[in-house]
């Protein structure tokens, strides 16, 4: 869909694009907040995966009737890829972060995941064979360099278990990068709100599976009501409400310019972990923030890893 010129429309992008930015970033918070009532990662993402299902059957069964009217319908193929897909981007991707939120602050948990384009273009570079320019490699480095900075700053202020929760936040990253990688081209067959909600069904699916291999589902009713709460907030305000602003925030603005937007989940997160969560706030942090942002910028904005790859 081409972006707007409406400036009214351009403004209500904009917006779209923002909360969906933050309210994104803010799981963690909720999450965090779980984890004072004595739950884990894999009891926050059932039911987070759980109380979003339904929004997500109601938003597939739509696209899916809007599909078959212009009939497109799913090759086994494609229906194979959404599977390995789902598993990838949102029960993987999601149960590595939220075990890594176990051990690391909410500043630092989004700055990795923030690495996400880093990831798509090394994935680029050595599985398709693309070409990347000298200032895309630059920016790629400062990237890391500001994470290794907020890294060094945490391990001072929290301790050494802030190495194994970056690492499995790292590995979130990395997984959610190989979903964005692979989904290119079904996106464009399938549809970008089409794809989220099978994938969103077939990540809860794993999720719930994994639950009942690994435990028994009783306790995870007989939980305090505040953890339902923020669970239920979890699923409508941080995870199905943010996909459908920014799909609605690209249709108005453009991919680039709802993608430059999303630096203001890390920078919320920042203030947010300090004000709700009694996390620390230091002048590196800020800064190594700040430099991973600016990072992070120029490798999402349009042109950029636009090298062309010599044809043979």
């Amino acid at each position: 869909m081409t972006p707007s010129h409406d400036p009214a429309s351009r403004r209500i992008g904009l917006a779209l694009a923002a909360a969906g930015a933050i309210l994104f970033s803010a799981k963690a918070i909720l999450a965090k907040l779980q984890y004072r009532y004595g739950i884990d990662a894999l009891d926050v993402m059932a039911l987070r995966m759980g109380l979003s299902l339904p929004l997500f059957a109601l938003l597939g069964w739509r696209e899916t009737r809007r599909a078959r009217g212009g009939g497109q319908a799913l090759s086994r193929r494609e229906l194979g890829l959404i599977v390995v897909l789902g598993v990838l981007g949102y029960y993987a991707s999601s149960l590595f972060d939220f075990w890594g939120l176990e051990y690391v602050p909410v500043s630092l948990e989004r700055l990795i995941l923030f690495l996400n384009p880093t990831f798509v273009l090394l994935l680029g570079v050595f599985a398709f064979g693309r070409k990347v320019a000298r200032k895309e490699w630059v920016a790629m480095a400062v990237s890391y360099a500001g994470v290794a900075l907020v890294m060094a700053e945490n391990l001072r202020v929290e301790g050494e278990h802030v190495l194994l929760g970056s690492a499995l936040v790292l590995m979130a990253a990395f997984c959610y990068a190989l979903y964005l990688a692979m989904s290119g081209q079904l996106i464009q067959r399938v549809g970008s709100l089409r794809l989220v909600a099978y994938a969103m069904m077939v990540s809860t699916a794993a999720t719930l599976l994994h639950y009942a291999l690994a435990r028994d589902f009783a306790p995870l009713l007989q939980l305090p009501w505040q953890v339902y709460g923020l669970a239920a907030a979890n699923a409508v305000f941080c995870t199905f409400l943010p996909v459908t602003f920014t799909m609605a925030a690209v249709a108005r603005l453009g991919a680039g310019t709802a993608a430059q937007l999303s630096v203001l989940g890390p920078v919320s997160l920042v203030f947010l972990g300090g004000w709700v969560l009694g996390e620390a706030i230091t002048v590196t942090q800020v800064l190594g923030t700040a430099v991973v942002l600016g990072g992070v910028l120029i490798l999402t904005r349009p042109g950029a890893n636009s090298v062309p790859i010599p044809r043979s």
